[in-house]
Parts: C-alpha cells; structure tokens; sequence
C-alpha cells in the first residue's frame, strides 16, 4: 500500500481519533474494570465491520483476513488511579486518570483499523487488532494469552506515546533488538511483631523497628550485591505500620517493586530480599512475610521485527521522523511493560511516538496528574499501525 495513501487517509481521519481519545480519556477506567471502555471500543469495531471477539476478564481483539499467520498489533485501554490535574476540558473526574497516554494508543489502533479494512487485500498477512486491559497492573496480557489472543500470531508490534520530552512531536522511536524494558515485581513485606506499652518496649517486638531495617537492608543489597555490569533498581514506595503513638507496633507492611534488566540477576535478587526480610525480623525475635503478588519479565525486542519497521517506517514518515533508539544512546527510564508476555512467544517490536515537547508547553512526563498529550500525532500512530501491517 502506497505510503502516501496511507497517511492521507490517517490525517483524514484525524478528527474521529480526537472524538475517540477524549471520550475514553472522559471515561478513564483502571484494571480489568473497563465497562464503559470495552463497549465502546466493540460498538466502533462493529461500525467498521468487525467481529470483535471477547478475550480473558476483559480483553478484546479483532480479525481481519484469512489465514494462520497473523500480524497482531496491540494497545492497551487502562487507565491509573490518578486524580487529574491537567485542567483539559475534557478531564476526567472520576479519580482516574489516563496518564499513561493508553487513550491515545486505543484511538490510534480504532484508526488504523478503519484503514487496514479499506484495504484488506493489501495486508501483508492477516491482521489480529488487540486490545488490552490491566497493564498498569502487569497483568492483562497475560490474561489475555492464556485465552488464546497469540494462537496463530507469527509476529507483533505497539506504540507507546510519549510526552514531557525534547523531541518534537511526531517522531516515531524504533528500538534495538534486546532488552527493551526491565521486569518488574511487586511485592509487599508483612511484618509481625508484638505489641506492647510504649513505656515498655522491652516486652515488645517492635515491627515498625523491624520494618526499618529491612528498609536499610535493601539499600545495602542494591549497592553491594550488584557488579558494574549489572542493574537493578529496589523502591519501597508504602510503609505502614501501628495503631496509636503510645504503643508498640504489633504489625507493618513494606510495599515496593523490584526491576531487572537480566532474569537471572531478577531471581538472585528476589531470593535475597526474602532471606534477607526472614532474617532481619528473626533478630528481633519476630516474624517477616515477603510475597511477591504480580510482575512481568523483561521485554525483549526481536531484531528482524526491529529491522522491518525501521524499513517500513522509514518509508511511511521519512528517515528524518523515523530513529534508532540506538542512536539516542542508553535510556534512564525503567518503566516496565506486560507486552514483554507476547515477546516472549512471538517475534515482537516496541516503538515509540513522541506526544508532547516540552517547549511546546508539553512538561510533564507520564504518570504525572498534569501530563498532556499532543492529539494531532494520532494520525501518525494510525499509519504507523496500518504500515506494519500492509505490503
């Protein structure tokens, strides 16, 4: 399909993006609970002709074209429980919030579904549109392939929009082949102690004192059971414990995330946070529970998918729009991906469409209660979807 034809048609159909983006962003909803979110996407696709079909808690995906070798391209549809701040008119009051730009990736993908219809004897093979719940919480892909969403899928690709940056809007960010994105494990820290009179801490086990030093005891682990060439990062973002100021706290509770870039160095270190958690607590004669209760493994971008859409995409916006994360250099951020479920089955590319430069009054990065999208680059990750898809 010719390039140019495929961007006209995308620009064409920018406006309904829009109307999608601000009605799902209205309506931002979290996890698998995506009542509103769900219906809407599935009246669309009816509109154009689907037959979308219901996948795990609250997945949906779409086919187009016969066979048993499959395109999948995917987007996810959560949102995080954020109060907005963005003062936008079309924010969402609800105490959710789509920080993450998962609005703009479903409107991009309802887009590129209404071009790869029109042209559905020039698919390079047959499309597979997907379109996922719960990856804030790491676990909607997973749920979603174990019900089958990967039968016959040969190959796979999602866009991430990005905001807060200074790249202009518009450029689409291929990755080098490995490690895409770290693993990521969330855990939490139960601690038992033994209450007791705060006039008489020597008939207590005090499990906030427990839960200090375990909190050291990870800042330790970090910086001394890594080499150079390793890398890892340990947050303890929650620490609560006790009921009242006069007394010995009974009980307390870490919560945290663990990221890792390599799987074995991912195992060492979950081991060594529960020894480290049980041992701790044992020395002063109480009691630490370490449960890790969700997570993914590391996203691995597959070289042949990378090469292509660098191809593709290049052809579609140009070489100047169109960059290799190699050539950007290393990255600090370390936010972690569930699509890393589908890269581990099928050969997969994770790119990147820029949303939002910071001159342009585009400052805050993801996950910020006052971060903005640019919506004019939803025709770009229309035709990005519709490019990796057609001949």
């Amino acid at each position: 399909m010719d390039a140019q034809k495929i961007l006209s048609e995308a620009h064409a159909s920018l406006g309904k993006m829009i109307a999608h983006r601000r009605y799902l962003h209205t309506n931002a909803e979290t996890g698998f609970s995506l009542d509103k979110t769900l219906k809407y996407v599935e009246n669309e696709l009816k509109k154009l002709g689907y037959a979308p079909q219901k996948c795990g808690k609250c997945g949906l995906f779409a086919d187009i074209g016969e066979g048993k070798s499959r395109t999948l391209l995917r987007a996810d549809m959560d949102a995080l429980p954020i109060k907005e701040e963005s003062e936008a008119e079309f924010a969402c009051e609800s105490g959710n919030m789509h920080a993450c730009g998962h609005d703009m990736h479903t409107s991009m993908l309802l887009g590129a579904a209404k071009i790869l219809k029109a042209h559905k004897n020039e698919l390079l093979r047959p499309v597979r549109l997907m379109f996922q719940p719960a990856e804030e919480i790491l676990e909607g892909a997973k749920d979603m392939i174990e019900n089958g969403v990967l039968d016959g899928i040969d190959e796979a690709f999602m866009i991430h929009v990005v905001s807060g940056i200074d790249l202009a809007s518009g450029h689409v960010i291929v990755p080098a082949a490995g490690v895409g994105a770290p693993a990521s494990d969330h855990f939490y820290v139960n601690i038992r102690g033994r209450g007791a009179h705060g006039a008489s801490p020597q008939l207590g086990v005090d499990a906030i004192a427990i839960g200090c030093d375990i909190l050291q005891g990870f800042s330790g682990l970090i910086s001394r059971s890594l080499a150079m060439s390793e890398r890892a990062t340990l947050t303890v973002g929650q620490f609560n414990g006790g009921e009242s100021p006069n007394a010995i706290a009974n009980r307390a509770v870490l919560r945290g995330t663990l990221r890792t870039l390599d799987s074995a160095v991912r195992e060492r270190l979950k081991s060594q946070i529960s020894e480290l958690s049980h041992a701790l607590a044992a020395v002063h004669g109480g009691e630490a529970e370490l449960v890790f209760d969700h997570g993914c493994p590391p996203l691995l971008n597959d070289e042949k998918a990378t090469r292509s859409a660098l191809a593709k995409l290049s052809e579609l916006l140009g070489s100047e729009r169109v960059i290799s994360a190699e050539k950007l250099g290393p990255s600090s951020f370390g936010g972690s991906e569930d699509f890393s479920y589908v890269c581990e089955k099928v050969p997969s590319a994770v790119l990147s469409l820029t949303a939002g430069e910071q001159k342009k009054g585009y400052e805050y990065p993801l996950h910020h209660p006052k971060v903005k999208f640019d919506e004019s680059v939803l025709s770009i990750g229309a035709a990005v979807y519709s490019a990796l898809a057609t001949k």
